[in-house]
C-alpha cells in the first residue's frame, strides 16, 4: 500500500503502458521504440542483432578485475580431509570462480547451476555501482556481523519487478558468472542451467553471446509440479527449463556416436574404440558352454562366470577376440573403471556398420517420468534432515540423470550456485551406482538464513551450513547402503557378485578469505601514516592471521595446482605433487637448501624473510638452483 496519490503523469503511462508495452523497457518509455510505432522515422544507431542492457559495459570490466583472494581449508567442516577430492567451498561465487581460474582452467567437464530466477520475490547479490572499492561497497551496503558474515539488509536485497533495472540487474549478476564458468569448462565441456520462465528468453540469448549460438545443444522441459487450479489467466507454470550449452564441438561430438564414448590411446593410434560388456541375461543352465573363468594371460586373474549371467561367447571365440587385441582387462588402462573384461569395438567397425545413419541418433530433450518433481526434492532433504530446512530443492534424480548422459566416471562437476548441494548428493550416488570416480566442486555463499524459517530454528545459520550437513548425512547414508549390500553379498556364493567399491564419500571444505601476503592484499586508507606504516609491514610479507597451511594451499592455486594436489611435509619444506614445487616457508638453512635440491623440483617459492640477516644464504641458494635448472622465487 502506497502512502501518497498518485500523480497526473503516473496515471498517463499506465494508459500508455496498457495500449502500447512494447515500448517498454525495464517499465520506461523507449522514446525511438514510442516514434517508430507512431510511424515516424527513426535512424537506430549502430543496428545490430545483440543483447544490451544497463550497466553491460561495467559488468564486464568488474569480470576482467583479477582477485587477489584466496581458499584456506577448513579441516574441522571437513569429512576425510586428507584422502577426498571432493570440494566445498563457502563464499561469493565470482570471487571464488576468478580464485579458481589458473588451477581449474580447462578442467571442469559438466556445469550445473541453479541461479535465482528473478521472479521478483527473491534477492540475490548483483554488483550495482561498479566503481567503487570493496570496502566502499561494504560501507554503503551494510557491514559484517561479529561472525564475519555479511548482514541480510547488506548483501542481499530484493529485486522487485518495480525497479526500474529490473532485468538488467539480474543480467549485471549472470553474465560474468557465466564468462568466468565457460573458462573452466574443458574443450568437450557442457553447461546446465535451471530457469524458469521470467528470465529464461534473457538467459538463451546470454548464453548465445558467451558460448555462442552455434553451441546451443537443448532447452530442456522439466516438469517441476502438478497443475495448481488457482493461477492468472487459468495457465499453471508446471514447468521449468534447462538451458544445455556447449563450449565448443567438441562436446556435441562426443555425443553424437549413439552416445558412445571413444577412446583414442597411444597403443593404437589413429584407431578410437569403445567398451562393451561381455555378459549376457542368459544363465549356466541355458548356455552352459559360455559358463567358464577368464584368465587374464599376463596377470593370471582370474574372473569366473556369474552362473545367472553368464560370458555372451564361448571359450574358443574370447581367445579369437583375445589374439585380435579386442579384449580389455582391468588395470590396463588408468581411466578405465572396470572390475571385469569387457569386449573392444573399433569405432570404424562401427561406422561401417551403421553406413550413413553413424552419429544420426540424439538423446531427446524428454526427461524420464521417473525425474522427479520439486515436492520429490523436499521430501529428500526432510528425510535427510527430518524437518524442511530447504525451500524447493532439485530433486537427486533430476542432477544424477543430467550427469550421467555427459560424464565419464573420472570427470569433475562444478555447481556454483549449490544451494542445498543436490548437485553432490546425486554424484556420490551415482558414482555408487555406476562404480565412478566423478569429484565435483560446490560453491556457495554464506547465505543467512531467515530467523523465522525451519532451518534457522534447527540451528543452521547459512545456506551453506545447510549445504554441508547434507553432504554429511547424504555420504553417511549411502555408506550404511552399501554395507548391507556387502552384507547381502556375504552370504552368497563367492563368485556370483563383484566387491561393492564404496565411492568417495567425503569432501573438504575451502573458504575464501583474504590473501595470507600483504603484498596481495588491497592498500586500505589514504593518510600518509597509515601508507608508511604498510610499508613497514611489507619487510615481513606474512598477515598476521596466516598459518602455514593456509600459505600452503594459497600458493598452490596461485601456481595453478589442483586444490587435491598432494602435499608431502619435510623437513623445513612442502612438496607439492612430488617433485611439482616445493614451499620453504619454515626455515631456510644450506642443510634445507640441500634437501630440496636433492628432490630436483621444477619450482620452488621460499618466505623472502626466512633469509633475513643471511644474504649470502639466499644468493648461494638462488645460484644453486638456477644451476640446477630449478626456477626459484621469493615473497
Amino acid at each position: 500500500m502506497e502512502g501518497y496519490s498518485q500523480t497526473p503523469k503516473e496515471e498517463r503511462v499506465k494508459i500508455l503502458q496498457s495500449h502500447l508495452p512494447e515500448v517498454f523497457d525495464e517499465g520506461k518509455i523507449d522514446w525511438e521504440k514510442l516514434k517508430a510505432t507512431l510511424g515516424e522515422e527513426v535512424s537506430f544507431a549502430n543496428e545490430r542483432y545483440v543483447l544490451n542492457w544497463a550497466g553491460k559495459s561495467d559488468a564486464f570490466r568488474v569480470m576482467q578485475q583479477p582477485s587477489s583472494a584466496t581458499l584456506i581449508p577448513c579441516r574441522e567442516e571437513s569429512v576425510d580431509f586428507d584422502n577426498t577430492e571432493n570440494i566445498f567451498i563457502e563464499g561469493e561465487n565470482m570471487e571464488v570462480l576468478k580464485v579458481l581460474q589458473k588451477s581449474y582452467f580447462g578442467k571442469v567437464k559438466m556445469i550445473y547451476i541453479d541461479p535465482p530466477y528473478n521472479t521478483g520475490n527473491d534477492s540475490f547479490i548483483y554488483p550495482d555501482k561498479f566503481s567503487e572499492s570493496k570496502e566502499e561497497y561494504l560501507r554503503r551496503v551494510g557491514d559484517k556481523d561479529e561472525e564475519g558474515y555479511m548482514t541480510r539488509e547488506g548483501m542481499f536485497r530484493k529485486n522487485s519487478k518495480e525497479n526500474g533495472q529490473y532485468h538488467s540487474n539480474w543480467l549485471n549478476m549472470m553474465m560474468p558468472r557465466l564468462y568466468l564458468a565457460k573458462s573452466l569448462l574443458r574443450e568437450d565441456g557442457v553447461i546446465f542451467v535451471s530457469i524458469d520462465d521470467n528470465e529464461v528468453h534473457n538467459l538463451r540469448l546470454l548464453m548465445n553471446e558467451i558460448f555462442g549460438e552455434e553451441n546451443f545443444v537443448a532447452q530442456i522441459p522439466w516438469r517441476k509440479r502438478t497443475a495448481k487450479s488457482d493461477v492468472p489467466f487459468g495457465v499453471s507454470q508446471d514447468y521449468e527449463w534447462i538451458i544445455c550449452f556447449a563450449k565448443t564441438e567438441g562436446f556435441i561430438a562426443s555425443i553424437e556416436y549413439n552416445g558412445r564414448k571413444y577412446y583414442e590411446t597411444p597403443d593404437f593410434p589413429n584407431r578410437p574404440w569403445r567398451i562393451h560388456d561381455m555378459t549376457t541375461q542368459r544363465s549356466a543352465n541355458e548356455r552352459p558352454n559360455c559358463f567358464f573363468t577368464i584368465i587374464n594371460p599376463k596377470t593370471k586373474e582370474e574372473y569366473p562366470a556369474n552362473p545367472n549371467r553368464v560370458w555372451a561367447n564361448n571359450e574358443e571365440t574370447f581367445k579369437e577376440y583375445y589374439s585380435a587385441n579386442r579384449i580389455v582387462f582391468p588395470g590396463d588402462y588408468d581411466f578405465l573403471n572396470i572390475s571385469k573384461p569387457v569386449l573392444r569395438y573399433w569405432k570404424e567397425d562401427d561406422e561401417k556398420k551403421a553406413g550413413e545413419n553413424f552419429g544420426k541418433v540424439a538423446v531427446s530433450t524428454k526427461l524420464p517420468d521417473d525425474i522427479g518433481m520439486s515436492q520429490d526434492g523436499t521430501k529428500e532433504m526432510t528425510s535427510l534432515f527430518d524437518t524442511k530446512v530447504f525451500s524447493y530443492p532439485k530433486p537427486v534424480a533430476l542432477l544424477k540423470y543430467l550427469v550421467g548422459i555427459v560424464s565419464n566416471t573420472n570427470d569433475i562437476i562444478l555447481d556454483f550456485f549449490s544451494g542445498s548441494c543436490t548437485t553432490a548428493h546425486a554424484i556420490m550416488q551415482l558414482n555408487k551406482e555406476d562404480g565412478g570416480h566423478r569429484k565435483y566442486i560446490c560453491v556457495q555463499l554464506p547465505e543467512l538464513c531467515d530467523e523465522t524459517s525451519e532451518a534457522y530454528k534447527a540451528g543452521y545459520n547459512t545456506i551453506a551450513e545447510i549445504g554441508k550437513e547434507r553432504i554429511r548425512r547424504a555420504s553417511a547414508k549411502i555408506r550404511i547402503e552399501i554395507e548391507v549390500e556387502q552384507a547381502k553379498q556375504k552370504e552368497q556364493l563367492q563368485f556370483e557378485e563383484q566387491p561393492i567399491e564404496i565411492p568417495d564419500l567425503g569432501f573438504k571444505v575451502f573458504k575464501l578469505s583474504e590473501s595470507n601476503f600483504k603484498q596481495w592484499r588491497e592498500i586500505k586508507g589514504s593518510n600518509k601514516e597509515e601508507w608508511k606504516q604498510q610499508m613497514l609491514d611489507f619487510l615481513n610479507p606474512v598477515a598476521k592471521n596466516a598459518t602455514t597451511d593456509n600459505m600452503v594451499y594459497e600458493l598452490l592455486l596461485k601456481s595453478g595446482k589442483s586444490l587435491n594436489s598432494t602435499i608431502e611435509h619435510h623437513s623445513g619444506f612442502y612438496a607439492i605433487n612430488s617433485k611439482e614445487l616445493i614451499l620453504m616457508l619454515e626455515s631456510a638453512t644450506q642443510e634445507t637448501v640441500d634437501a630440496i635440491r636433492a628432490e630436483h623440483p621444477q619450482k620452488v617459492i621460499a618466505l623472502d624473510n626466512l633469509f633475513e640477516g643471511n644474504d649470502q644464504l639466499k644468493t648461494n641458494t638462488a645460484l644453486q638452483m638456477r644451476d640446477a635448472g630449478v626456477e626459484f622465487r621469493t615473497i
